[in-house]
């Protein structure tokens, strides 16, 4: 323990009861003021190690080796709740990746800070105000000093962890422990938070484990990183040894999945099961060996389903597309936007009226039949106002938006219903989308009964639905809990399609999926947008995605459309500077392979 700050030996986790262990014999070890990532998959023990460092597994997991820490004496595993909550307070502090479902909704910002100087008693009662000012500045809070009379549901989501960083930094611990903090950020937001991080954690002369699924973002923060699958370490190494040369088959597998540069000679992104059957791009030729090749092959076989399990024909022919269609081209649009603005009437304390917000100002674009559009911007920018206007979920304050025949603005009830039959949206969080008691059978199958259809077309329909998104008709019995978060995905999309739409607008589907189970989603919905002649709206804020995805995109910020155009023109010849911030910002495995070398 002379030289290392935190010691993990041989670290064993079971479940109460069981027999088989969720955590294999973990081992590692982290130097002072080194950074190091964790990488892996979801379910590959990295919250888990996280936790035991922690002190805080479940009461249910039952856990065996040592955990040792500067400054703690003794194993962390067998501690008393005292001296861990002491420890928590003095030694290692952590960000989680939800910060809503850190802090407290019903306290203000400052005080949840000041509680934290006050436990801690290291700072006079006097001098917390000022501490907590400092804090919040030193995490470039805009106007710290507002800030910290503000309620957590008044912050954005970038601020929520600017301010979770601010607690864990607060009494400057030995370690921080970062577990996902930056996954549902935007790009530029996750970009200055990673900067953040690692600024804080140098000026405090912390160590810091970093947890994430993601290579690009683990690069550009850590100097050594530790992969974990299935419950095990599988490989440890400097960044630039294991993104150049990685040795075991799933670091190479992970790296080739999450460049959405490289596809297989399909034009298919490549996932873990594919990487590992394909030379090319990851550098390793050859047949699978049987180093626990097998094993991750079917751990992806869980997620991804052939679709070999159903009929070849079980899809739509697609008729021919008018995709090629520009923005605007004059060619009879799909969708039409023109001159809509979006104002809301916002009240300030007191009740006292304030300015309008305009959330959309003046904007206008055209979609054409087959077209695959995507539209980026930040948090704010507008997308998600669009979206309800394009739905009829709302009415613009002026403007024309028009879907097909149907006059959004001035449409009637039965109007509406048509509309959404022929515009279904799929969402970010595909288990906050589903509802828990239903089987997957009534979930898909619920849009067919509202229009009174007859049960044997539905049950039909909804087979011939979860086969199109390589899901056996098996599912049909259970509930999403039962399914992994790519899979539950798949279910929202098919609930999304049964009722055959024209158009199909995906509110970032695949930001908060591991990056394998991410090719996996993009690579059914390009199948699915061919084989149905859907008419694609995207809406992200990570350009890489959405270059890989649509043909034409439209750039907006503060409720403007600043940039629009071919999405290989937008991307090669950017003409704003917050599109080339954008790009910029947005981690890439090319970029993160150059900086490790």
């Amino acid at each position: 323990m002379a030289e290392n700050l935190l010691e993990v030996r041989n670290l064993t986790i079971t479940p109460a009861g069981a027999e088989a262990s969720v955590l294999h014999d973990v081992s590692l070890s982290l130097a002072p003021g080194e950074r190091v990532g964790l990488i892996g998959e979801s379910g590959s023990g990295k919250s888990l190690t996280a936790q035991s460092v922690m002190g805080l597994l479940p009461s249910e997991l039952r856990a065996q080796g040592t955990v040792s820490l500067q400054g703690f004496a003794g194993n962390i595993l067998e501690a008393k709740e005292r001296a861990l909550a002491k420890m928590r307070s003095d030694l290692v502090s952590m960000v989680f990746q939800e910060p809503m479902s850190a802090l407290n909704p019903l306290m203000r910002i400052g005080d949840q800070i000041a509680e934290v100087l006050r436990i801690h008693g290291e700072v006079a009662r006097g001098d917390i105000p000022g501490r907590v000012l400092d804090l919040l500045a030193s995490v470039r809070m805009p106007d710290p000093n507002s800030a910290r009379y503000a309620y957590p549901h008044q912050m954005s989501g970038g601020q929520r962890q600017r301010v979770m960083l601010a607690i864990a930094l607060a009494n400057s611990p030995r370690l921080l422990i970062c577990d996902e903090p930056t996954t549902a950020l935007d790009v530029t937001v996750q970009k200055h938070m990673l900067d953040l991080i690692s600024e804080r954690v140098a000026a405090v002369q912390a160590g810091l484990l970093f947890i994430t699924h993601d290579l690009a973002v683990v690069a550009g923060v850590c100097d050594r990183v530790i992969v974990m699958y299935a419950g095990r370490i599988v490989e440890t190494g400097s960044v630039a040894q294991i993104f150049t040369d990685p040795q075991h088959e799933y670091t190479r597998g992970l790296l080739a999945s999450s460049d959405l540069e490289a596809t297989d000679a399909h034009g298919k992104l490549f996932t873990l099961k594919t990487a590992l059957s394909y030379a090319g791009p990851i550098g390793k030729a050859g047949p699978n060996d049987e180093t626990g090749a097998g094993e991750e092959v079917a751990a992806e076989d869980e997620d991804e389903q052939s679709s070999a399990d159903g009929p070849a024909d079980v899809r739509e022919p697609a008729p021919a597309s008018a995709g090629e269609a520009s923005i605007g081209d004059g060619s009879a649009p799909l969708i039409d936007v023109s001159g809509v603005s979006k104002h809301f009437r916002s009240r300030g304390l007191l009740l006292r009226r304030r300015s309008p917000v305009r959330a959309l100002d003046d904007i206008s674009f055209r979609v054409a039949s087959g077209q695959r559009l995507g539209i980026v911007g930040e948090s704010g920018s507008g997308k998600s106002t669009l979206l309800n206007l394009l739905s009829g979920l709302d009415r613009p304050t002026s403007g024309h938006v028009r879907v097909g025949d149907i006059r959004v603005e001035s449409a009637s009830s039965s109007a509406l219903r048509s509309l959404r039959e022929d515009l279904q949206i799929v969402f970010q969080d595909p288990f906050a989308s589903l509802d828990p008691r239903m089987r997957v059978e009534d979930i898909v199958s619920e849009p067919l009964i509202a229009r009174g259809i007859a049960r044997v077309e539905r049950l039909a329909r909804v087979e011939e639905m979860l086969l199109a998104v390589d899901l056996d008709t098996k599912a049909m019995r259970r509930y999403p809990h039962q399914f992994s978060g790519g899979q539950r995905q798949r279910i929202s999309i098919a609930r999304a399609l049964v009722t055959r739409p024209q158009i199909l607008v995906a509110d970032e589907p695949v930001s908060a999926l591991d990056v394998s189970v991410r090719s996996q989603v993009l690579n059914l919905l390009t199948d699915l947008v061919d084989d149905y002649a859907l008419t694609l709206l995207f809406v992200s804020h990570d350009l890489g995605v959405v270059k890989h995805l649509c043909s034409d995109v439209i750039v907006m910020k503060d409720g403007h459309i600043v940039e629009s155009g071919s999405t290989e023109d937008i991307y090669a010849h950017p003409r704003e500077e917050y599109t080339r911030s954008l790009i910029a910002a947005t981690p890439s495995l090319a970029g993160a392979l150059a900086s490790a070398t």
